[in-house]
């Protein structure tokens, strides 16, 4: 599976994958996270159950609060 990961290109061996599956394979630990997929926001309730297809555009950001 070919995705776009904030920007760059991304190959995976499997064809589908959560949202929680793909932030544990980049080893993302960050609490606060923002994610979209093709520019929709998926809420962190679906992160389990949300397959990213082939060729989609995923987005993850992280948010910092400080002041």
């Amino acid at each position: 599976m070919k995705i776009t990961l904030n920007n760059r290109i991304e190959l995976f061996e499997q064809n589908k994958i959560t949202i929680s599956e793909l932030l544990k394979l980049k080893k993302f630990t960050f609490k606060m996270l923002v994610i979209k997929v093709n520019g929709e926001l998926v809420k962190k309730n679906n992160y389990n159950t949300f397959e990213i297809n082939d060729g989609d555009n995923i987005t993850v950001l992280h948010l910092v609060s400080g002041g």
